[in-house]
Order: structure tokens, then sequence, then C-alpha cells
């Protein structure tokens, strides 16, 4: 294995799920799944034992389910990303998912390059937040429809009028290079901003940026 390789940890309490993405997984040059965990519990243990980059991590299993295994895994290692597997009759943990800081999602029926892609994507520290997962994002607050939380929404005035916007398009799911576009800047300068905006406000990465963005008001469901 080289070093750069991206090491993959698969949690499914399938059997045949597991080995679908392994065989799909390893005929890629770049990555390769060092250990299987069969539910969350096991994953848990098996990132501490393995330490991969990335998790591939079912959301309903038995023991423990996905949502708390990825909780406690960004907790004992923040540097871990989670890309958790859903299906379209899981809309209910996606907002769930995000705050216990999942990088991404994922659906079970991906093709292999979308599944290689996804654990490309996360690896390189980018948040997958495709716009369908971003729509059921935003279903879900207009759902809850709860007031912004005040705390938070002073917390958005540390930030820059440029940062400001940065995180507004980050909860929109735009990526770097996206974002760069829009705003015709560099990508670089948008990855400096990114990185000024986590530190300020104290979160772990992009995914978090974007539930912040919609808990603190700063982007309302009602606008989309």
């Amino acid at each position: 294995m080289s070093s750069g390789t991206i090491r993959v940890l698969i949690a499914d309490d399938q059997q045949m799920v597991r080995q679908g993405f392994t065989v799909l997984l390893n005929t890629q040059p770049d990555i390769e799944v060092i250990g299987q965990a069969v539910d969350g519990r096991d994953a848990v243990a098996k990132v501490a034992e393995l330490a991969p980059q990335v998790v591939l991590m079912d959301i309903r299993m038995p023991e423990m389910d996905g949502i708390e295994a990825t909780r406690r895994i960004k907790a004992a290692t923040p540097e871990v990303k989670v890309l958790v597997l859903t299906t379209f009759d899981l809309d209910d943990y996606v907002y769930a998912a995000l705050r216990s800081g999942a990088a991404g999602f994922l659906l079970k029926d991906a093709s292999a390059d979308q599944l290689a892609e996804a654990v490309r994507v996360v690896a390189a520290g980018d948040a997958l937040l495709a716009p369908g997962i971003t729509r059921r994002l935003i279903a879900e607050f207009a759902r809850l429809d709860g007031a912004p939380r005040a705390p938070l929404k002073e917390r958005v005035g540390d930030l820059t009028e440029r940062e400001t916007e940065v995180l507004a398009l980050i909860a929109q799911g735009l990526s770097n290079a996206e974002i760069a576009q829009r705003l015709v800047v560099a990508e670089q300068t948008v990855k400096t901003h990114v990185g000024r905006i986590l530190v300020k406000l104290g979160l772990r990465d992009r995914t978090q940026a974007a539930v912040f963005a919609y808990e603190s008001g700063l982007v309302r469901p009602s606008g989309y």
C-alpha cells in the first residue's frame, strides 16, 4: 500500500454489502479496504485498531446504530471521515447524521465510480452534500421550524462579510471549486476562507458548518 492510498473501513451488518463494496473499492488503484465492521460498536473498535481515513457507515445496524457510532468515532478521532450509506427511505436520519459529524451521504445503489469518487471527496476534506441531500437537510429544518438559536446567531457576527457569504454557499452544498466560480475568486482563496470559518466558529468540518448555517438562521429553508 502506497502512502497515497486512501484507507477505508466498511461498516454494515449485511455481509453481502460489505463484500460488494470491498470488491468495488479494491479495484481502484488509490483506495484500499483495510477492514470490515459488522455493527456500530465494532466500527468504533475497528477505527481505533486500524486507523482508516474514511469509514463507509450504514445507519441501521444492531448493537449500535451508525449515528451513535459516527458520534463516538468523531469524538475520539476527528480526522477520520465518515461517509454514511443511506437509502431514500432514511430521510429522517439525514439531519441527525450530519450533526453527529458525518462528512456526507452516499446511496447504497451508487455505481462503482460514484462510490470511489465519494471516498476521494471526503478523504480530501470536502463534504459530500449533493443537492438532493441538501434539499433533505433544508426540509428537515423546515419541518422542525425552530427559531434560530441566539448564541449561534451572535457567533456569525465574528465572521467577515466574505466569510459569511462563503458559509451560506457551503450550506447550499457547493464545493470549493463551485464557490470559487460563483464568487469569481481562486479556489485556494475559498479554502482559506473555509479554514478561517471553521476556526472562528469552533467547527470540525464543512459539514458542521452547513448545519451551523441553518441553526444560526444565516440560511433559512424558506429561501429555497
